[in-house]
Order: structure tokens, then C-alpha cells, then sequence
């Protein structure tokens, strides 16, 4: 297989866009990222959506993308594995490369979430329907029974789950493309209206729109596009039982511990050599379990982490300098494209005031549903 590099990159700001379309979004990404590397043409076009059909109406996107952007005839698909999707369409992306069917590749990902839809029976299509929707289970109390099962088995409190969300705020506030760009104290966060006890509002991520894109190319080609290349050292999947009821421990998340297991051996690295990483925070404990299964932190421990500062800017492994889904925003299919072009501007120096000094090489940890699927990424700065 052929050494796969993102040359380019683009990035509409996340929030509630009502201004924009789910097409509008995807162009201004897209656009941004192909300017990036001076081109007009890509050979494939990858779009990472969750469920466009349910939110907007509107299926069929490769096409559709495809024509407004000014590439009709191009090849192109959508790919969906909830709100991985960004992360699985940068990893079939990187298949396209390394396998040497493509020279040039445009992995985008978007999502417009807030249109009017139901956006809780949407996102809950992601779960088992015949074990968990049908008897009223939504994603918050799915969540909620996670953080549970940690608090019982490791001893984690409310505010441990609360300083994740303190701490993500904090670097989303120094991020301009973020939808919360503000701090909030450990006792607002505490403060915050119970949704799906223990998890209160300020745990959540929320409701967003948004788009992201990464022009990928063969490593030894990257210098035609950009100076400063940035590799992708691993790319892999994994995947778990979708219901809770079905899995061995709800507070460990086998997925993310594959997926990571399978990107450390393909890297030849192991997480003492993570410099920076993003990873999925749809709910604050959702980082707290990332980061034990990623090997960052032992298991229990995780809740630590952020109170200690060990995740923070200027921490041992800081995580999340983009402000994570928690406060950059979650637009589902586009949020494993927007953790690469976090770890991909902080290899190439450019995060400003959020960049970790000497940051060489990087990690993205994108998740679908409860943790059924997990996509993890390794990236190194050239």
C-alpha cells in the first residue's frame, strides 16, 4: 500500500447556520480545501453524512455534491456510520490512495441538524431499534447509563464529568470556528438542567450544522499541493454489540479500544507517542471512557484527567484543543473530518492561540451511536 498524506484542508464555522444548506456548507468546505491545494479535479469525491434524508430530506448526496461543486461526472458516494461518518469517509478515502485506485481525494463531511427535525428521534435511528428505541431509550439516557456504570465501578462524580466540560470550553473559546466560544465555570456546569440524570445539559454536545474536507494524495506526490504535507500514519475501524444490554462492561468502549489497538500496530507507535488528540465527546463521560480505551489513561482513572489539567493545553496529552463536540459543535457527519484538520493544523503549526508546542505527531478518535463504531486516525506532521 502507498504512504497517504492531506495536503489541504477546509472548514465552515459550526453552529446554528440557518442561513446555509446542507449543499452551501458542503461547497464552502469543500471549495476551501481544493483552493487549498490549487486544483480544479479530484478523482473521488467521499461525503461522510449521517442522515440527510431524515434531517433535510435529502438522499443521494455524492451526486449531488458532486454538482455543485463544479464536478458532475466525478466519482462520488456517501458513507454513514452515525456520527462517525466523517471518520469513516476519511478512512475509505485513505483506502482510495493507499491502494492506488486514486491519485486525489476529497473526503468531506457535513450535517444540518437544525432545520426542524426531530433531531432526538433522528439521532436515535443510530441505536438498536428493537432493544433500545422501542422501549423510549434516547441518546442522553444511553450516555447516562454509561456514566452510571462508571460511577459504580470507579467511583466517578458529577463534577469529574463536569471538569471535561469546563476544560473543553476553555479551548473552544480560543477556537474561532467553534459554536460556544466561552468559558463556563465548574458550578454553571453543575448547575445546568438535569437531562438524563446524571448527565446535565452542559454534558451534552449540541444540536449543530456544519461541514469539513481534506484533499488526500500519495505521500510521495504531497510537495505538488503544499510544504507542509501531513501523513497519515494509520487509518482504522472497529466496531461493537450497537446495545448497551449486549456488551460485557457499558463503561468500557471495546470499539475505541479496538480501533485504537489496530492504529497503534499500523503506526508502530503506542499512545506515550501522541502528542495532541481529539476524540469523541458527544457527552463528557464519552471522553472520560475515550481516553481509558485509547490508553491515555488507565481504566477508572480517566475521570481524573481533566481536574488534574493532564488534558488540558499545556497537559501531558492535551485533548480536545479544538474544543471537542462538547463546545466547537457536533454536526455529526462532518465532526470526524473536523478532528483531522484540528490534529492536522496543529502538526502544521497553525492552531494559534490553542497550539501545543512541538506537536509532531496526532490522533482522531471519531465514534458512532453508543459505541458501536469507532474510526481512530494517526497523524504525523512532515
Amino acid at each position: 500500500m502507498r504512504e497517504v498524506a492531506i495536503v489541504a484542508a477546509g472548514m465552515t464555522r459550526f453552529g446554528e447556520l440557518w442561513r446555509s444548506s446542507l449543499r452551501a456548507l458542503f461547497v464552502e468546505a469543500a471549495a476551501e480545501a481544493i483552493a487549498g491545494a490549487h486544483i480544479d479535479r479530484v478523482d473521488t469525491i467521499v461525503v461522510g453524512n449521517m442522515s440527510g434524508g431524515q434531517f433535510v430530506g435529502q438522499e443521494h448526496l455524492g451526486p449531488l455534491m458532486a454538482d455543485h461543486l463544479g464536478m458532475a461526472g466525478t466519482p462520488a458516494i456517501r458513507v454513514e456510520s452515525a456520527c462517525a461518518s466523517g471518520g469513516a469517509a476519511l478512512h475509505v478515502a485513505f483506502l482510495e490512495v493507499a491502494s492506488g485506485a486514486c491519485d486525489l481525494v476529497l473526503a468531506a463531511g457535513v450535517e444540518k441538524m437544525s432545520d426542524g427535525a426531530d433531531v432526538t428521534a433522528v439521532l436515535a435511528s443510530a441505536a438498536d431499534q428493537e432493544t433500545e428505541v422501542y422501549h423510549g431509550i434516547t441518546f442522553p439516557g444511553l450516555y447516562a447509563m454509561i456514566a452510571r456504570a462508571h460511577m459504580e465501578a470507579y467511583g466517578t462524580t458529577e463534577e469529574d464529568l463536569s471538569w471535561v466540560a469546563v476544560k473543553n470550553h476553555r479551548h473552544g473559546a480560543l477556537n474561532p470556528k467553534a459554536q460556544f466560544r466561552r468559558e463556563v465555570k465548574l458550578e454553571e456546569v453543575m448547575a445546568s438542567t438535569m437531562v438524563a440524570e446524571p448527565l446535565r445539559l452542559l454534558h451534552c454536545s449540541p444540536v449543530s450544522d456544519g461541514a469539513a474536507a481534506v484533499l488526500l494524495c500519495p505521500l510521495d506526490q504531497a510537495k505538488r499541493y503544499t510544504d507542509r504535507p501531513v501523513r497519515i500514519r494509520a487509518s482504522a475501524l472497529a466496531t461493537a454489540p450497537m446495545a448497551l444490554a449486549e456488551r460485557k462492561n457499558p463503561a468500557v468502549l471495546d470499539a475505541v479500544a479496538l480501533s485504537a489497538e489496530r492504529a497503534y500496530t499500523m503506526a508502530g507507535l503506542g499512545p506515550d507517542d501522541i502528542h495532541v488528540a481529539e476524540v469523541h465527546d458527544c457527552f463528557t463521560i464519552a471522553e472520560i471512557c475515550c481516553i481509558e480505551a485509547l490508553g491515555f489513561a488507565q481504566r477508572g482513572c480517566g475521570r481524573v484527567a481533566a481536574r488534574e489539567g493532564l488534558t488540558a493545553l499545556g497537559g501531558r496529552i492535551p485533548v480536545n484543543t479544538s474544543g471537542g463536540l462538547k463546545a466547537k459543535g457536533h454536526p455529526v457527519g462532518a465532526t470526524g473530518i473536523a478532528q483531522a484538520i484540528e490534529i492536522f493544523e496543529q502538526l502544521r503549526g497553525e492552531a494559534g492561540e490553542r497550539q501545543v508546542a512541538d506537536a509532531r505527531i496526532g490522533l482522531a478518535q471519531n465514534m458512532g451511536g453508543s459505541g458501536a463504531s469507532s474510526v481512530v486516525h494517526i497523524l504525523e506532521g512532515a
